[in-house]
């Protein structure tokens, strides 16, 4: 990992890794949507609603996996002070957050024909709209903290402590009564059929692939940007 704390270094990887990412990331993406809507039959109880699976479970696995990642870079910054944890951090914070949002969107829309409303407080859908408003403090906090030219620490601490939601999301329908389903796929076993399983592991890989090429072109965007204010103050130094 500290191999890359360079960002020069960072920046020789980033510049093809970002294309590759966000293109095979594109086309399974593509596929996997075209797959879901028009060769997979309806279900039996749910009808023509199933086919929001392969846009929901990888939003929900993506919503959670975003801050994972700020965690991680979190405590690689308050661990190691690695140099890019808290661009790394930051440039997640933004998909993660729509990608919550999206699985929230979905899961409404699905959940009104199957459950009959649109909304319940429901212990996987309030932590998932707990997540939500995390991304949200955590932007704010990131964003106020760089213009003001405050500690990268306080955002990171946050991102730790935030880090709490995720496994109440993951064992949130394990832990408490609720009309979501259990969960469909654990270690080695799997509920789900394998006519919908396959295309929504297409769509799960497909969507992360397009989470990691966004990440990384965020970062490259958010060192530019800081590589651009570095300039301008020396020039305003030099200037003075």
């Amino acid at each position: 990992m500290h191999g890359f704390a360079n960002p020069r270094r960072f920046l020789s990887l980033a510049r093809w890794l970002t294309p590759v990412l966000l293109g095979a990331g594109g086309v399974l993406v593509a596929l996997s949507t075209w797959w879901g809507l028009t060769q997979v039959s309806p279900d039996r109880l749910m009808g023509e609603t199933v086919r929001i699976l392969f846009i929901h479970v990888p939003t929900a696995w993506l919503g959670m996996g975003g801050w994972t990642m700020i965690a991680l870079a979190s405590a690689a910054l308050l661990i190691w002070r690695h140099p890019l944890a808290a661009i790394a951090a930051r440039a997640a914070a933004v998909p993660g957050m729509i990608f919550t949002a999206v699985c929230l969107a979905t899961g409404s829309i699905w959940g009104r024909p199957t459950w009959g409303t649109w909304w319940v407080w429901d212990g996987r859908l309030t932590s998932m709209l707990v997540l939500l408003f995390l991304y949200f403090g955590y932007i704010a906090l990131a964003q106020a903290s760089a213009r003001e030219g405050v500690s990268d620490r306080i955002p990171a601490i946050f991102g730790l402590v935030g880090a709490v939601n995720i496994p109440i999301i993951n064992r949130s329908v394990v832990w408490w009564n609720s009309l979501h389903q259990p969960p469909s796929l654990t270690v080695g076993k799997s509920a789900i059929a394998p006519e919908y399983l396959w295309p929504l592991l297409v769509a799960v890989l497909g969507y992360s692939l397009l989470f990691g090429g966004v990440v990384v072109a965020r970062m490259r965007a958010l060192l530019a940007d800081m590589q651009a204010e570095a300039r301008l103050r020396r020039k305003a130094m030099e200037a003075s």
